[in-house]
């Protein structure tokens, strides 16, 4: 098995490629170990020393590490964990998670303007970020306000706002007249 590193825009991330499918569909966001309980891969990540998220896509694991660790100290560890663990057979989720990559449900007089603002981040955001290594999912629309959580290499980088405001606000604004603003939730 050969495994592929990719950088992506947040330097406390990295991109790893198995060549395997990970998640059929949706994502996994393990922001700690803790939340790695129902994903055997995400806990043999999070045995690394060093490794603080864990982010599964549909053929992609983004790992982010601690301020105190080195690339070149973990990244070897990190590759031996995710080809012990396809090698091993087992699920790479062995409970059901809620598949990630969604978004909050909203009926009521703006749920014509969610829906076109769900349709744009399906589109052409989501699959941007995911090329980072990271995901985006909408939390809400309130007066003009657009909620978006960022996950994966996205979530702390230091060009998340400027992704967020410059990138993403300006395409809703664009397109939908209504939107005047968008912000993170945690």
């Amino acid at each position: 098995m050969f495994i592929q590193t990719e950088t992506t825009p947040n330097p406390a991330t990295l991109k790893f490629l198995p060549g395997e499918t990970v998640l059929g569909s949706g994502t996994a966001d393990f922001p700690a170990a803790e939340q790695a309980a129902g994903s055997p891969l995400a806990r043999r990540i999070f045995a690394v020393s060093g490794v603080a998220g864990v982010f599964l896509g549909s053929d992609f694991v983004t790992v982010t590490k601690t301020d105190a660790a080195a690339w070149d100290q973990i990244k070897p560890s990190i590759l031996g964990a995710i080809m012990d663990h396809y090698q091993s057979g087992d699920a790479v989720m062995s409970q059901a998670q809620p598949a990630g990559g969604g978004h909050a449900d909203h009926d009521g007089p703006d749920a014509e303007i969610v829906n076109q603002i769900k349709e744009l981040l399906d589109t052409r955001v989501r699959p941007a970020v995911a090329q980072d290594g990271g995901d985006i999912t909408f939390h809400g629309f309130d007066r003009g306000v657009v909620y978006l959580h960022m996950q994966g290499a996205c979530a702390g980088c230091p060009s998340s706002t400027l992704t967020l405001k410059m990138g993403i606000e300006n395409l809703l604004r664009h397109y939908i007249p209504e939107v005047v603003e968008v912000r993170p939730v945690a």
